[in-house]
């Protein structure tokens, strides 16, 4: 038995310091993490440990026993003990302590009045013990702690609270769980009570005769709180979810629901990861769903994977969904966002990579979920596509060479009522040869096209035939100029540039009007297209271009940091000749000036941002599109957004639509100079604090809400209350109306009411942030003494 005063190296407790140079302040001292400084010990490490014993008064027989009056302390490792009156009996490894027992093992702090303990097993009882444990700060009291072993024990007539007390005689927990016994398991980070009871401002919530809660944020199997909802499609809703953690790398969640307007619904998600592959996968099905008097089931899987093989990389990537109606996206508002859309793709890709080539070989086939007041095209299906690409990256003479050798399949799946299509096949290739010219200040890069195709039908085409084929070859030249200076505005430094680029581009016309439209549609008009050979993406109309793109881009950096503050840009298209390929229904375009493009985007701090561009049509003299948006977040939970887009219909002359979209997160308290309470890092700025969060979109155009989500939370520091309105549309006529409340009980569990209003919120608001975001795990010297 070793017995001397414990010095603070010996506890391991002494940081490393790195000096500073010679004159630098103290300030510049810098910490650094020492190995002294061990979280854990090994098990084999443990046992070795010496005792270490101090106290104002030592008596006993070395390697037999030990007594120690006033101030008595007992540390071994990670674990240590303080009383009035300490026995420890060397052979036994046992102590025996009275009055103000202290206990602190690993940072898991205990307090009672008698203690009964084989230290190294620590193993034994202790009474009248309150507890703190360290990895989520939750507290309470009991008559008996029985410590089963490290990791185990267990807690008699307890209570259990994260609320932290304050220095008020009067205190009460706002929330508190009352058990019979609490068996802690710390390897796992799980508690289960027994009889227990859940106590929220004095009034019990939640009387259950058993139940676990997690210690931390750790996963583990088991039932999760319930979800009780109700809204204007289902009625009345309870979900009971049951969370299984099958590995560290796959686990499951089943989801049954009980609908008072719609029966039962039984979903469930299930999640895989592996070193070379990964996915999600999940499936619903709910029998004889009386809102539409049939069976209902829906699934989507993704799944991604890479195998290394002798003759190359082998890639997998799975995208499948599937649903049962077209009215699936309207009512199953909780599936996942696959599953919410009109078209559902299905895509199976295999690749295979070697050297500078890959080959595909895809399938892709669409459901489109028609609505008869807004029915949608449904796209061709490719049943299959087989496409090489080959790209060679060691070129001589600093030449890029790109070649593209496709063969596609194309069908037309339940096309939409006079509907015209034409099944075939489509296979081209597609050559381009570059030299880009670089420096500093210039760049121009030369570009030669070759693009040949050729189709085959199953119906004729517009021409009489079956087959077609289309040769073109295209012509591009790209180049600029960059210019730098320094410079100041509104009193800051910065580096400005201005960046002139002209982009000329000739391809000759084909007759390409016979030719069926298999995945092919006009390009956005923005600033990536306007520098582009084709005004179409996909391969089936390549436009007989003759044109000039001149554009200008001015930029403003932070020259410390490269931090860009400011950019203006200007962009136009001069046309030499008339455009003559078309789409169906299109205006050939004859003016010899397009749209003018203007951009600008402001980040000059960290706290606002403003985004914006406007197409601007000389022969109407008016703008025809305008996208807007701007951003205020000068901290955390405080943030505002505002979008505004306009689209005028040049045809009709009239608006197209018009739309604001604001969405805000921000403390409520601030109205009246509040500022809250710093609850530290990670546990958000709450202490009895009122949020405001929401997002509106309005429809300028309708004079109506688009969709609206309204909501206010309030973060009690150990609990959070939510309150959600949320009114989404789903069709022209139609929209899902559902009140969403929920009451956290911050690391212990929630109780909700109307589905996930978090889950809603984090979908739905710009930037919104959970009021308790995710924080390093504490250190067992955090509680150190």
């Amino acid at each position: 038995m070793q017995a001397h005063a414990q010095s603070a190296e010996a506890a391991g407790t002494v940081p490393e310091v790195t000096a500073s140079a010679p004159g630098d302040q103290a300030q510049d001292l810098q910490l650094k993490p020492s190995t002294l400084l061990q979280e854990t010990y090994p098990p084999e490490v443990r046992s070795q440990q010496p005792i270490y014993i101090k106290g104002d008064s030592l008596s006993g027989q070395p390697d037999i026993k030990a007594s120690v009056h006033g101030e008595a302390e007992l540390r071994r490792g990670d674990t240590m003990i303080r009383a009035d009156k300490l026995d420890y009996a060397v052979p036994d490894d046992k102590v025996n302590a009275v009055g103000s027992v202290h206990i602190n093992k690993a940072g898991n702090v205990f307090d009672g009045s008698k203690l009964d303990l084989e230290v190294d097993a620590f193993k034994g009882s202790f009474e009248d013990a309150s507890y703190r444990f360290l990895v989520n700060s939750a507290h309470g009291e009991s008559s008996r702690v029985d410590f089963l072993d490290r990791d185990h024990a267990v807690v008699h007539h307890a209570t259990y609270t994260t609320c932290q007390r304050d220095d008020e005689a009067s205190w009460q927990p706002a929330w508190q769980l009352q058990a019979e016994t609490i068996h802690v398991d710390m390897a796992e980070e799980v508690g289960v009570a027994e009889n227990a009871k859940l106590k929220f401002k004095g009034v019990t919530i939640l009387p259950v005769p058993r139940m676990s809660f997690p210690l931390s944020d750790k996963r583990k199997s088991g039932f999760l709180p319930p979800t009780m909802g109700m809204d204007n499609v289902g009625g009345l809703e309870y979900t009971q979810p049951y969370y299984w953690n099958i590995a560290p790398n796959r686990d499951l969640t089943l989801f049954p629901s009980v609908m008072t307007r719609r029966g039962v619904n039984l979903g469930a998600q299930f999640r895989y990861l592996e070193p070379s592959y990964s996915g999600e996968a999940y499936a619903n099905y709910m029998p004889g769903d009386s809102l539409r008097d049939r069976d209902r089931w829906g699934y989507s899987w993704q799944h991604r994977g890479t195998i290394d093989s002798p003759i190359g990389g082998l890639g997998l990537s799975l995208n499948l969904n599937r649903v049962s109606d077209d009215n699936y996206w309207r009512d199953f508002r909780w599936a996942p966002i696959a599953l919410r859309q009109r078209l559902l793709p299905s895509d199976a890709n295999l690749s295979w990579a070697k050297g500078d080539g890959v080959l595909t070989l895809r399938t892709l086939q669409y459901q489109t979920l028609q609505d008869p007041a807004s029915p949608i095209a449904p796209p061709y299906s490719m049943m299959p596509q087989l496409q090489y690409r080959y790209t060679p990256l060691d070129l001589p003479h600093g030449l890029d060479f790109t070649l593209v050798a496709d063969t596609t399949r194309f069908e037309l799946i339940r096309p939409l009522a006079g509907q015209i299509g034409n099944n075939g096949q489509r296979s081209y290739v597609q050559a381009q040869l570059s030299r880009p010219f670089l420096s500093p200040g210039a760049f121009i890069t030369p570009k030669l096209m070759l693009h040949s195709a050729m189709y085959q039908t199953d119906q004729f085409m517009s021409n009489g035939s079956k087959s077609a084929q289309r040769t073109l070859p295209t012509f591009s030249l790209d180049s600029g100029l960059i210019f730098e200076r320094d410079t100041s505005l509104f009193g800051k430094k910065l580096t400005q540039t201005f960046e002139p680029r002209a982009f000329y581009t000739y391809t000759p016309y084909r007759d390409q009007s016979m030719l069926p439209l298999y995945d092919t549609a006009r390009n956005d008009f923005n600033f990536a297209s306007i520098f582009s050979e084709n005004d179409y993406g996909g391969q089936d109309r390549i436009a007989d271009n003759h044109l000039l793109t001149l554009g200008a881009t001015s930029r403003f950096f932070d020259p410390d940091t490269g931090a860009e503050k400011l950019k203006l840009a200007i962009a136009q298209r001069v046309r030499f000749s008339d455009q003559r390929v078309l789409l169906p229904g299109e205006v050939p375009a004859t003016s010899r000036f397009s749209d003018i493009l203007l951009g600008a985007a402001v980040n000059w701090t960290d706290k606002w941002s403003f985004e914006g561009t406007t197409q601007y049509n000389k022969d109407l003299r008016r703008t025809v599109r305008t996208t807007a948006t701007a951003r205020y977040s000068p901290s955390n939970y405080r943030t505002f957004n505002i979008g505004y887009r306009t689209q005028y219909d040049t045809m009709a002359q009239t608006d197209a639509s018009k739309l604001v979209d604001v969405g805000w997160q921000w403390p409520i308290n601030d109205l009246w100079g509040d500022k809250g309470k710093d609850l530290g890092p990670g546990r958000g700025q709450g202490g009895g604090r009122w949020y405001a969060v929401g997002r509106l979109n309005y429809s300028i155009k309708d004079k109506q809400l688009v969709d609206t989500v309204v909501g206010f939370e309030y973060d009690g520091c150990c609990w959070i209350g939510r309150v959600v309105l949320e009114r989404l549309q789903s069709s022209i006529t139609q929209s899902n109306l559902r009140l969403l409340f929920q009451l956290e009980f911050v690391g212990f569990s929630r109780l909700s009411f109307g589905a996930d209003p978090e889950r809603s919120l984090k979908q739905n608001v710009p930037r919104y942030q959970y009021l308790r975001e995710a924080v390093t795990p504490p250190s067992r010297f955090t509680n150190y003494d």
